[in-house]
């Protein structure tokens, strides 16, 4: 019976008869690869860098497009949606009325008259007032919400978020329901004492918008805080409340050093917003209440003087940016 042959070695038969070539364990060691621009070599595997292939598809014919052509669209809509139309806010601001006169003409007229004056004072001492009220009314209930247990805390928190979303108005609504001359106030008050009238006016005075500003605005206080607050370890309220610390002091010592970025950055916002406010002071029939938009609105629409409603635009303007460049500053401290 003839012999079958022996596999010895992966991959190396024996004849039979022969005999076997010795064994060795010494590692397979590979001979030296041919270089890669060589005839018949294999291509290598991976992945290829961004310049290996622009140059192969520059070799294989194909236009390659430069990265800046992408950027072209969005700067064009930009500037047709957004920048043309302040553009032609400043030129006219720069225009004299009648063809006559310097350029800054208008500016000196504006900046002269006692009306504007009288609204630029308006306008930073209602927002700086309603940045304070939302600082502090916020603060205040970001802490209750989020270190006070109590059924539907949860719920609060995320109705914040909704509330993000209402417009000013609708706020403005609900308190002339309340406290305007025909509102809930009055009627009982009139109910109850027999008078004709209540005693509830101030909507239609400063402190009216002051309210209204405050009401609307303390959410955008409270949405950063409670992120901050979520942030915060229990452990070190735990271990100050052990040592005997009142709660006043906690606050004080560890819970306002944690949540002065995030009052930073919702007070400047909040400021931002205060100043460009429009709708409330609208809707409120503040008719005493004289703002830059409402100084705007009535220079362009009641008086007609485009140039004077440019200048006022145009400072406001000045003004809002100057301080979104500090909210964003605050903002990239604070790590919103």
């Amino acid at each position: 019976m003839a012999e079958a042959p022996r596999l010895d070695a992966p991959g190396a038969v024996t004849a039979p008869g022969a005999s076997a070539p010795p064994h060795t364990d010494a590692p397979f060691t590979p001979g030296p690869r041919p270089p890669a621009n060589t005839p018949g070599a294999a291509a290598p595997t991976g992945r290829v860098s961004g310049g290996d292939a622009t140059t192969g598809r520059a070799r294989a014919g194909v236009r390659v497009v430069p990265a800046w052509v992408w950027a072209v669209p969005p700067v064009v809509v930009l500037g047709l949606v957004f920048l043309y139309p302040l553009a032609l806010v400043v030129r006219q601001s720069l225009t004299p009325e009648n063809g006559g006169g310097g350029a800054f003409d208008a500016y000196a007229s504006v900046f002269t008259s006692h009306g504007f004056r009288e609204a630029l004072g308006t306008t930073v001492w209602l927002a700086v007032g309603a940045t304070v009220g939302c600082l502090v009314l916020g603060f205040a209930l970001a802490l209750v919400i989020a270190f006070v247990p109590f059924p539907g805390a949860k719920g609060v928190a995320k109705f914040i978020d909704v509330f993000l979303s209402f417009p000013s108005f609708l706020i403005t609504l609900a308190l002339l329901f309340i406290y305007g001359t025909v509102g809930m106030a009055n009627g009982v008050w009139s109910d109850l004492t027999g008078a004709a009238d209540g005693p509830f006016h101030f909507l239609a005075t400063p402190w009216g918008v002051l309210l209204a500003e405050i009401t609307y605005f303390t959410p955008f206080v409270m949405r950063p805080l409670l992120a901050a607050f979520s942030q915060l370890d229990t452990a070190q309220l735990e271990v100050a409340s052990s040592l005997g610390a009142r709660p006043a002091r906690i606050i004080r010592r560890v819970i306002l050093p944690e949540a002065l970025p995030a009052l930073a950055a919702g007070g400047s916002l909040v400021l931002v917003m205060c100043l460009n406010e429009f709708g409330i002071v609208l809707f409120t029939g503040a008719k005493d209440v004289t703002t830059l938009p409402m100084l705007v609105y009535g220079k362009a629409i009641l008086e007609s003087d485009y140039s004077a409603a440019c200048v006022v635009a145009v400072v406001n303007i000045a003004i809002s940016v100057g301080l979104f460049g500090l909210y964003r500053v605050v903002s990239k401290r604070a790590g919103a």
